[in-house]
């Protein structure tokens, strides 16, 4: 998806050129006060936001990385950056729960079928909820779009531990077995 973002005034892009510096460098404090320093009306912009969302989710301040990536999922709803983003966050964020989470995922993933982040990220939610019938459905649909990164990822994350550990199914029995070389 083309992202054309309107222009942003010169001292202001400066701000946030030096704002993803910082943050590429690891101190998400320094590119805080970069963006605090953009003027009001550049504030909101959309290439304002995405930097903050950024880092928002280095500094692990999840009630406002929730709350900017909700917004981004409303500038920006073809986008599927933001949609995950505002699903992790809502996870994490203040009275958060992976169910909400889930429900994030469920509004937006038809419109991302072609991608399998979407129901590998249902996957662990369903996993997560104790929900390991609707966990192999939506590994089915991500091993379908792409098996050797999911098989490799459903192996290796937490989320999924309970599935690999208690879910008497095929795909479940795939996922203990050690990846071929």
């Amino acid at each position: 998806m083309d992202l054309r973002l309107p222009p942003v005034e010169h001292a202001d892009a400066f701000r946030l050129n030096a704002a993803q510096g910082w943050l590429e460098l690891g101190d998400t404090a320094s590119a805080d006060d970069e963006l605090d320093a953009v003027s009001p009306e550049t504030r909101a912009h959309p290439a304002v936001l995405l930097i903050r969302c950024q880092i928002y989710f280095k500094a692990k301040k999840w009630d406002a990385a929730a709350e900017v990536s909700e917004t981004l999922t409303q500038l920006f709803p073809g986008l599927p950056e933001p949609w995950i983003n505002f699903a992790y966050a809502t996870r994490r964020k203040t009275g958060g729960s992976v169910g909400q989470a889930k429900e994030i995922l469920l509004k937006a993933e038809p419109q991302f079928s072609t991608q399998f982040i979407f129901p590998f990220n249902l996957a662990c939610y369903c996993s997560q909820l104790g929900q390991l019938d609707e966990t192999e459905q939506w590994l089915a649909k991500a091993l379908a779009i792409d098996d050797k990164t999911v098989q490799k990822m459903a192996r290796e994350d937490d989320d999924l531990k309970s599935f690999r550990d208690s879910h008497n199914s095929e795909i479940a029995r795939l996922l203990k077995e050690n990846p071929q070389s």
